[in-house]
């Protein structure tokens, strides 16, 4: 059978060149998904880098079906595997079945119910501090401030200290990790391109970041009252999994994973939340007043709604490791599947006038079960999700209770990709004007 015969028994796609298509997808995939969506359909064949074979998925039933599938089938540690060179081959991320069981089970109990209530007060405490620092009356990106807020946060959660040369090394290498584009993610994969030039500067700094952590790991082993610490890393080392320790190779994996998903992706949910909430009097009145009156069920359905209308991460994948049907037709060992959060949460069938931003969609009942998944789904949902919700809520309430926001100007910013993450264009620019 040639190329062409099997490829006409998949589902339809561009057939631009991989790597045409993986520099379209990258740096304009917000943009891109819905064009192709209007020309092939709800199931679109892509061809990217360095997965190969992607299949995006825009209808809730055959995504349903992904999300509910068996995990040996539908392996979603190894659909992420374009992040093994920064999170790690076993991140939580990154590994599956048995593997993956084993360190999600040591993680869980660090965002538990009880553990979620235990960092209220110090996400508080932190945001306080950061906008008591904000400019009144002067324009400034706030994507730039919830990065540096949330990168405290989860620097508390995680070694349970912020201060100190170690952490104040390892945070100023944490925010070049972050701050990549697509043609940085080659370099992951190409080990001759590591030698060179912006890939062999990132390169450097991920070791560098390796090594602080790695000596915060020894430090904290010799510490006598792990016991009594409930950050991450000394939960991390004060238990077992069947008498089976940690190795600093495991814990340097979980430490990166949660470091870098821990902040970026809520700092820009807050950013965009922010974004909007400036354009929009009506409803930064109605969250201004939530604010006020302590009304968390609004705030947390303006984080959602900002999470609908600008997903932060595009997709989530699953690689296949078997032939498997999906929406009519037969997708071979080895593809990846993707269900595309940006097709569905912009779906005129699940949400009516989608792209207007109205929190209110998110109250009494919310959207069908399936239209809205920015933390994932299934057995592999973002075990970090209730901990997201909370951070973002507790700083708008904190922000919105001080403050009047306003746009940097009427027109809305544009998207623009970052890593794996899609930020707003300009940094979502505003100002803010002390309320009392």
């Amino acid at each position: 059978m040639t190329v062409d015969a099997r490829y006409r028994k998949l589902p339809p796609g561009p057939r631009a060149p991989l790597p045409v298509q993986t520099l379209l997808y990258g740096n304009f995939r917000h943009v891109l998904m819905p064009i192709l969506r209007r020309r092939y359909g709800d199931i679109i064949h892509l061809r990217l880098y360095p997965e190969r074979d992607v299949i995006q998925l825009a209808n809730i039933e055959d995504i349903k079906q992904v999300f509910g599938g068996p995990a040996k089938v539908f392996h979603a540690g190894e659909g992420n595997q374009v992040l093994k060179p920064v999170m790690g081959e076993r991140s939580v991320l990154l590994t599956d079945e048995d593997v993956h069981h084993r360190a999600r089970r040591l993680l869980v109990p660090a965002f538990s119910g009880s553990a979620l209530r235990g960092y209220r007060d110090m996400i508080t405490k932190l945001t306080e501090r950061e906008v008591r620092r904000w400019p009144a009356g002067r324009v400034f990106p706030a994507a730039e401030r919830m990065r540096v807020l949330t990168l405290e946060i989860i620097l508390r959660v995680v070694f349970g200290v912020t201060e100190g040369p170690r952490l104040d090394e390892l945070r100023r290498r944490l925010v070049r990790m972050v701050d990549i584009g697509v043609l940085d993610i080659f370099g992951w994969h190409n080990e001759r391109l590591r030698r060179h030039g912006r890939w062999r500067r990132a390169h450097e700094n991920q070791l560098a970041v390796d090594e602080l952590i790695r000596a915060e790991i020894a430090g904290r082993r010799r510490a006598v009252d792990l016991a009594d610490r409930s950050d991450v890393l000394s939960r991390l080392l004060s238990v077992t999994v069947e008498h089976d320790p940690l190795t600093d190779d495991e814990l340097r994996d979980q430490l990166v994973t949660l470091l870098l998903a821990g902040h970026e992706t809520t700092a820009t949910a807050l950013a965009w939340s922010f974004h909007e909430l400036s354009r929009d009097p009506v409803t930064l009145g109605a969250a201004t007043r939530a604010a006020d009156e302590g009304d968390e069920k609004y705030l947390e359905a303006v984080v959602k709604e900002a999470l609908r209308l600008r997903p932060v991460v595009p997709e989530v994948a699953r690689k296949l490791t078997e032939e498997t049907e999906i929406g009519g037709f037969r997708l071979p060992a080895g593809f990846v599947v993707m269900p595309s959060i940006v097709m569905v949460h912009a779906d005129s069938r699940h949400y009516p006038d989608p792209s207007r931003f109205r929190p209110e969609r998110f109250l009494d009942g919310g959207p069908e079960p399936g239209a809205w998944f920015p933390f994932g789904g299934g057995v592999r949902r973002c075990l970090g999700a209730g901990f997201s919700l909370l951070e973002a809520t507790t700083v708008l309430r904190e922000v919105l209770s001080r403050y009047r926001l306003s746009p940097e100007r009427a027109r809305p910013e544009r998207p623009r990709p970052r890593n794996i993450t899609v930020v707003p264009g300009r940094g979502a620019r505003i100002s803010v004007t002390p309320r009392r």
